[in-house]
């Protein structure tokens, strides 16, 4: 049996040659379809312009909008007791400042002044709010006393015969139950008081937190500006939170001044035996910005005036004067170096604050404003000159 040369180790097999005949047994082959090849075309975008779309977006937005307004109310109070710990927070700063100067760290400064702050509270607690509360407790007494002088005059004769008012007055007077009425009963003056309690706890504790951290804070939230623009945005930061602080610490000064005076005017003038109430009253007051310095004024020149004329008009050449030493002298030294605005937009800002928030937005709107109006100086008004 002959080999064929071709064969051997390393030789090349040929393929068999095909016949021509299908070898799939039949079966055709069917190609394989490409992948995607089975999704139709996409269709044309939505059209944003379309009543449905905008109808329905629209209507979310709202329904949005509006759950997102009623959360917010429902958290006011709390926000509010951040808002005033914050303030508090920023106002006491420059006290730390003032430490850390001399050479106290931060953690350190802050334990003092939040120590210097509870210690005199503690101490008003203590000494002042029971002189204040029989001051007030010996007012009531003798308003039937000053209502009666004012039935003397026929004027007030003939609105009392008509509507009964003094008779009214002094019948609520005397049922001794004034405090406890105006917060809607015993109960309702009981939490009253201890909700009172806890939010001045509350701020408290915001403030001691908000104190320690205020330069981190500072630099966490100064960080979310774009590095090109961050000196600039810290600059005016900065800016306005001294110019907040310095507002906090003159307001305060101000209204002690105002207290003071009161305070040695009333024992002078013979009114020793509210001066303590009637002197806290009118600092409190003095607090609110343009119209609360009035409203003390006029509460114990009107108390002045019941008790008698002579006094009554003492105490209206007072603070007569007294108001335009403050509001020329004492009020421009002291805030020289917080806010610079125009006192059109004070009273403005003062009382658009307090319609909103009250008393607490009265306080705020001041700083608030000056803030606003550097940003528009600083910011705005280069940007308009530039163009």
């Amino acid at each position: 049996m002959s080999l064929d040369p071709a064969s051997g180790p390393g030789a090349e097999v040929e393929a068999p040659q095909s016949d021509g005949t299908d070898q799939t047994d039949g079966r055709e082959e069917q190609a394989e379809p490409e992948t995607g090849s089975a999704l139709t075309e996409p269709g044309p975008p939505l059209d944003r312009t379309a009543a449905f779309y905008v109808g329905f977006f629209g209507a979310v937005g709202a329904l949005l909008a509006f759950w997102l307004l009623t959360q917010v109310a429902a958290v006011s109070a709390t926000i509010m007791l951040i808002v005033v710990a914050a303030f508090i927070a920023v106002g006491l700063n420059p006290l730390v400042e003032f430490f850390m100067r001399r050479g106290l760290k931060r953690a350190w400064a802050v334990l003092v002044v939040i120590s210097m702050v509870l210690v005199a509270l503690t101490l008003f607690l203590v000494a002042i709010v029971p002189v204040i509360t029989d001051q007030v407790t010996q007012l009531i007494a003798n308003a039937p006393g000053w209502l009666d002088q004012l039935q003397n005059n026929a004027r007030v004769q003939r609105l009392d015969e008509q509507y009964d008012v003094i008779t009214r007055i002094k019948d609520y007077l005397a049922n001794g139950e004034l405090a406890s009425a105006a917060f809607g009963g015993a109960l309702g003056f009981g939490i009253a008081v201890l909700g009172a309690v806890v939010n001045a706890f509350i701020v408290t504790v915001l403030t001691l937190y908000f104190l320690a951290s205020l330069p981190t804070t500072k630099a966490a939230l100064y960080r979310l500006a774009p590095a090109s623009r961050r000196p600039r945005v810290t600059d005016l930061g900065d800016r306005i939170l001294g110019n907040v602080g310095s507002y906090v610490s003159g307001a305060f000064v101000v209204a002690t001044a105002a207290g003071v005076s009161s305070l040695i005017f009333l024992f002078i003038v013979g009114l020793g035996e509210y001066a303590v109430a009637l002197a806290f009253v009118v600092a409190l007051l003095d607090v609110i910005p343009m119209i609360g310095a009035t409203i003390g004024a006029v509460i114990v020149t009107a108390i002045g005036f019941a008790t008698d004329p002579k006094i009554g008009l003492a105490c209206l050449i007072f603070y007569v004067l007294y108001q335009q030493l403050e509001n020329y002298v004492i009020y421009p030294k002291v805030m020289s170096h917080s806010v610079d605005i125009p006192g059109a937009i004070i009273v403005i800002a003062a009382l658009v604050g307090a319609g909103l928030l009250g008393v607490v937005g009265a306080l705020l709107a001041i700083p608030t404003a000056a803030a606003i109006l550097l940003l528009i100086r600083e910011v705005f008004l280069p940007r308009q000159d530039a163009r």
